[in-house]
């Protein structure tokens, strides 16, 4: 018998080597098969959770999304609800017999716009609800099923023209008269003044042949946002800022209410501060919303906070969270946010009304806490090294719903008590793909910087690290600035160790997640002090003794691609340096970018008011001091970073001194290239980074980047 299981033991041990030998390391193609969970909404009986699963279109070079549905048992598979390839944004009727949701066409335009779509739990095909001109979304039911809201932006004249003939002769002019400073958007293009997003309500259909017409609540200029019923379905409440130019001004934000039956809207409020989804309370009285208040003078980051709000007229909001130093409702940036899914995240009420549950930020992680709703006392329900995504809760709010990811782990779909015991994994929408593959967790060190203050940096080594050899390291630096990397999945920096780098990614000052003062710190000196915590996470990675000095790369996108072209500016102890969606010029930016900075918040005042401040910390007024071989990486439709304020000026700049450079420019993508940008343009990117960094660093011939290739 000892014999026998002697024998099992050494079986199962070759087993088991034999599985760990067949891992793989990961690769930038892995991405096609990457899945990703969004938007859980929780039926009404707490027994099923529906949420939107994206895939990679591999073929199109683009992302479907589809409805799922699976029990909050967590005893069975996810079940396919829907067949189109850009459904989201699930809604369940209060009596859980419906789902609402978005469907949109993959031909962009006024006539193939979204429109929402109606499910029959029971059975059945989903069938369209809605066919408003410039298209629906955002569904919402009131509490007696009777009717959904939906946003909006079309107008009156497009309802005058649906289903009429064009005129003969009739042309609409393209040209386009700006009146506003901000007239365009990063990913959505020029904006139509014309055309703000209005609330309107339909009739909720009892079955296919049902044709309701849809109503128009509000109208004017305005946007509206963060709508929610009254308890007794007599009310709409929502969120709007009615300032005409509102970057001249503080953020000024409007609470109103409207009758789903028309007629005038009521303003409840209105208080400086930019306000998120609002959260009605049980008892039909108060709002819960998170939201960061003006800061006179204006700050650099102003942290978010939880509010609670007595709906009445001129009520003034309370703030649960001002002794709370970290960021309410805040997260970790990377490359894994679900793309298209939708859904962001809204305060949960307990169901006795004294208490709310809201994610937060604290040192690179994103937990879920619940704050007492008087007195704000705070009480953890999540821990860990993760970074929570979304959450929801069940009907009867015993039960919280959301999504999680960790350095190992794409994001999938938990469920857990209130208090956070029983946690229950429900979806593992990438296990066969993470089965293979060789991952490393990230080591977290902690260093002190020039002036004290204590850092945090997060070390990807290679999967088959071994300490007694030297390694070439990336320093990626992430953007914002004010944002925060931490404990959740990177595709690029599991690729990138998997290549053999060791990839250093700091949160310098003027990240988040370390309060307040941490996150603004950075006001009228970014980049500047910055730069030097990027330096000692270097150095402190050096002190460790498996990194080659002479093989350092650098690279950053956005907030990050400033700090990269400032770093070569100030050191050539880089052997390679790749600039993503860059600022190099703060005067060309300040004029061209997709929305103003008037607020004196990174700068003392305009590029005309404070000129030397913008010319100082311009990397391209230092650019005689670059010696370091760069690429830069640019989208031709990125607004936010416009490249003409970037890459393009350094890139020209450098050739005109001979320095080495290149210039890789990405049609149709814009500043979310790395996160949400065509499949394959995501891969190419991930390809050129590394690619610059093997040439500079390893020796790899790329006869792509030599002005004269040689064939």
């Amino acid at each position: 018998m000892r014999n026998l299981l002697v024998r099992l033991f050494i079986v199962v041990l070759v087993f088991a080597v034999s599985a760990s030998a067949q891992k793989r390391n990961i690769t930038e193609k892995d991405l096609f098969d990457f899945a990703w969970v969004g938007d859980p909404q929780v039926s009404p009986d707490g027994a099923t959770v529906a949420f939107v699963k994206v895939t990679v279109n591999g073929a199109k070079s683009n992302y479907d999304t589809s409805i799922w549905s699976v029990a909050t048992s967590g005893n069975s598979e996810p079940v396919k609800l829907t067949v189109g390839t850009r459904d989201t944004t699930p809604r369940w009727s209060p009596d859980g017999r419906y789902l609402a949701f978005v469907r949109g066409s993959e031909t962009p335009g006024p006539t193939s716009a979204s429109q929402l779509f109606i499910l029959p739990m029971s059975g059945g095909e989903a069938f369209q609800l809605t066919n408003v001109p410039r298209g629906a979304g955002g569904p919402i039911w009131s509490p007696d099923g009777k009717w959904i809201a939906f946003g909006s932006s079309a107008n009156a004249e497009d309802i005058a023209k649906q289903g009429k003939p064009s005129a003969p002769d009739g042309r609409e002019s393209d040209v386009r008269v700006i009146t506003r400073a901000v007239y365009r958007s990063d990913g959505g293009g020029y904006l139509d003044p014309t055309r703000a997003n209005h609330i309107w309500v339909i009739a909720a259909p009892t079955s296919p042949s049902d044709k309701p017409t849809p109503k128009q609540l509000t109208t004017g200029q305005f946007s509206e946002a963060n709508v929610v019923w009254s308890k007794d379905n007599s009310q709409i409440y929502y969120t709007t800022n009615r300032d005409p130019e509102p970057y001249y001004d503080y953020p000024n934000t409007e609470i109103y209410s409207i009758s789903p039956n028309g007629g005038q809207p009521t303003l409840l409020t209105k208080y400086e501060m930019g306000t998120g989804a609002l959260s009605l309370s049980p008892d039909g009285n108060r709002l819960a919303f998170t939201a960061s208040a003006t800061k006179k003078p204006v700050q650099s980051y102003t942290q978010p906070d939880l509010w609670v709000l007595d709906i009445a007229q001129n009520a003034q909001p309370t703030n649960l969270t001002s002794g709370f130093d970290f960021d309410i409702g805040g997260g970790l940036t990377g490359d894994q946010a679900p793309p298209r899914a939708g859904g962001g995240n809204v305060p949960v009420w307990s169901a006795d009304g004294r208490s709310i549950v809201v994610s937060y930020a604290k040192e690179g992680r994103a937990n879920l806490a619940s704050f007492d709703a008087e007195k704000g006392r705070m009480t953890e329900i999540t821990k860990g090294d993760q970074g929570v995504l979304s959450y929801r809760a069940t009907a009867d709010r015993s039960k919280l719903l959301y999504t999680g990811s960790t350095p190992t782990r794409i994001t999938d779909l938990y469920i857990a008590d209130r208090n956070g015991a029983n946690a229950k994994q429900l979806t593992r929408v990438n296990e066969a793909l993470l089965a293979k593959l060789n991952l490393t967790e990230p080591d977290d060190v902690w260093y002190t910087s020039f002036d004290g203050k204590r850092i945090q940096t997060w070390v990807q080594k290679p999967p088959d690290f071994d300490p007694k050899k030297k390694y070439p390291v990336i320093l990626n630096i992430h953007g914002g600035p004010h944002a925060a990397y931490g404990y959740t999945f990177s595709h690029e920096f599991q690729w990138m160790a998997a290549k053999g780098y060791v990839v250093i990614y700091p949160n310098p000052r003027g990240s988040t997640s370390y309060g307040q003062d941490f996150g603004n710190i950075i006001q009228h000196n970014y980049p500047g002090d910055d730069h030097q915590d990027l330096m000692l996470a270097v150095d402190e990675v050096i002190k460790r003794g498996y990194i080659d000095e002479k093989k350092l790369g650098i690279t950053g996108g956005s907030g990050g691609g400033v700090l990269t072209n400032w770093a070569v500016t100030k050191t050539e102890r880089f052997a390679a340096a790749v600039s993503q969606r860059d600022i190099s010029d703060w005067a060309n930016w300040w004029y061209t970018a997709d929305f103003a900075q008037f607020q004196p918040a990174w700068f003392k005042g305009a590029p005309f008011e404070d000129v030397e401040g913008f010319r100082q910390r311009s990397a391209i007024t230092h650019v005689a001091k670059i010696k370091t071989p760069m690429m830069f990486i640019l989208g031709e439709a990125d607004h936010r970073t416009p490249p003409t304020a970037g890459g393009e000026e350094l890139f020209r700049a450098l050739k005109y001194r001979k320095i080495p450079t290149v210039m890789v420019r990405f049609p149709n993508e814009g500043h979310e290239l790395s996160r949400s940008g065509q499949p394959w343009h995501r891969i190419e990117r991930l390809q050129h980074i590394v690619g610059w960094f093997d040439k500079w660093m390893m020796g790899v011939a790329k006869p792509e980047y030599e002005v004269a290739p040689n064939h």
